[in-house]
């Protein structure tokens, strides 16, 4: 929920999900301008959630974020827009978000 709050400051709307397969529900109903997944969630994983929206909509930017460097070696990742390893500091992951919505 940290980013919730961290976007929402920002100025941008945002709608969470407590797990993939809620994710993945919320995203076939209204579709976003960009998805950030964390890998391990509850139920569905993030890189199924992954495939299954690039399914749905593959021109919808995603971003994976894990708390683990190693997962970016994983091929199952190389689908998604941009991985980006968590941290404290979230000016990285706002910087991607702007990146992809072509707001720099």
């Amino acid at each position: 929920m940290l980013y919730r709050e961290e976007f929402e400051d920002d100025g941008y709307e945002v709608i969470s999900a407590l797990d993939g397969e809620s994710g993945l529900q919320k995203f076939k109903e209204d579709t976003p301008d960009i998805v950030i997944l964390d890998i391990q969630m509850p139920g569905m994983n993030g890189v199924e959630v992954l495939r299954q929206m690039k399914m749905i909509d593959p021109s919808v930017p995603v971003i994976l974020s894990s708390a683990y460097q190693e997962f970016k070696r994983d091929l199952g990742t190389w689908a998604s827009d941009e991985y980006v390893v968590k941290s404290g500091n979230l000016e990285d992951l706002k910087q991607t978000v702007r990146r992809l919505l072509k707001e720099d």
